[in-house]
């Protein structure tokens, strides 16, 4: 008998084996896994899956623990999140295969929760002890590091000791008064029988806009100010914001004239058996276009009032376009269509007012301003 069991023994390791072929072959160990783990909830007699699933899980499981004895020897704080994300992946790893009883039989998992739960108690007293020992330092940097790492804390363990309301200390002691200077106008501008009308729209707009919506906003630990409120209010600003428009180029309109030549086939009367008769009629539009393009550049500076130190600088162009036609035109009416004669009725140029330049440049410039500001006081 046992010179039977043996080779039909080693016959169903060899099929079992070839049946498995397609999950061992794949090397995404992990999704390889869960999706072996579907395939035999959705059919618990998938010989392929159930067959795989012991060496996927056992290969599973030696990759996550090399690479959580690896994080296990580093002396960063950063460590916990790294061996908890592994030993989370394992445990998630655990909780698929149990929920499933065909995958269960196949594999015993080991259960992590335990593990997890002392690293998570563990990672709160570390963040808890470094977070403290950045907010007894000075400076913005320690406290928002101190806030981060108090997050951390309470992240891992919900209300540990006073970590709220430590975030909430490091929070308040980061707060910093932004003053947000007038727009200064360095620009050259060519806009001959344009007028002077709208000159101070920069600094309406900027200025008094971003302060507004900045102060609306309570996502970043600042206060902002015109540089008049801050006189008012005898606020001592911790960083200020220039802000400088140059290089706007406001044209006067340039003008071109050209013509184009129309036609179309039109019925023209009909034969002795009522048939229509068509032909070619033709015309010539003559165009007067008007066009320029208007651009600017503004300068954004954040600057560390007390040390003189540049937080940030940058620059943004924006340009805007403007035409206009109207034209006459000669030969058959007939000829033209709905486009000509929009252009023929046009009588006049519509020329934007300055002031109508500067906003949609402005409109453009402006979130771009708005966002690197943000970017900068943001955590």
């Amino acid at each position: 008998m046992k010179y039977i069991f043996y080779p039909l023994l080693s016959l169903f390791v060899l099929v079992s084996c070839k049946t498995s072929k397609p999950y061992l072959e794949r090397t995404d160990n992990d999704n390889t896994l869960f999706d072996a783990v579907k395939a035999i909830k959705k059919r618990n007699t998938d010989t392929a899956a159930i067959n795989a699933l012991p060496v996927l899980y056992n290969m599973a499981q030696q990759r996550h623990i090399r690479k959580i004895g690896s994080y296990s020897e580093s002396k960063e704080i950063s460590r916990w999140d790294k061996l908890i994300d592994e030993y989370s992946i394992l445990q998630d790893m655990h909780n698929a295969i149990i929920d499933v009883d065909a995958a269960y039989a196949a594999v015993t998992p080991v259960n992590y929760q335990q593990t997890i739960y002392d690293l998570k108690q563990r990672a709160a007293e570390d963040y808890y002890a470094t977070a403290a020992d950045y907010l007894s330092n000075p400076g913005r940097d320690n406290a928002k590091k101190a806030y981060n790492y108090f997050k951390k804390t309470d992240k891992y363990v919900a209300d540990y000791k006073d970590a709220k309301q430590k975030m909430d200390e490091a929070y308040q002691s980061a707060i910093i008064n932004v003053q947000v200077n007038p727009v200064q106008d360095n620009s050259y501008f060519f806009n001959s029988n344009w007028g002077n009308s709208g000159y101070n729209f920069s600094n309406e707009y900027f200025q008094q806009t971003l302060v507004r919506e900045l102060r609306n906003s309570n996502r970043y630990p600042a206060r902002f100010y015109t540089d008049w409120e801050a006189r008012r209010d005898n606020v001592q600003p911790d960083w200020a914001v220039d802000l400088t428009l140059r290089n706007m180029n406001l044209p006067r309109p340039v003008t071109y004239q050209y013509s184009r030549n129309v036609g179309k086939q039109v019925e023209n009367g009909r034969d002795s058996s009522g048939r229509p008769i068509y032909r070619n009629v033709y015309a010539t539009v003559n165009i007067s276009r008007q066009s320029f393009t208007a651009r600017a550049d503004m300068e954004v500076v954040i600057t560390d009032v007390v040390t003189g130190k540049i937080i940030t600088r940058n620059a943004y162009r924006e340009d805007y376009s403007w035409q206009e036609e109207y034209g006459s035109y000669t030969g058959d009416s007939r000829a033209l269509d709905a486009n000509d004669w929009n252009i023929i009725n046009n009588t006049r140029y519509n020329e934007p007012r300055r002031e109508e330049v500067l906003n949609e440049l402005y409109r453009k410039i402006y979130p771009q301003v708005k966002n690197r500001i943000v970017y900068a006081v943001e955590w």
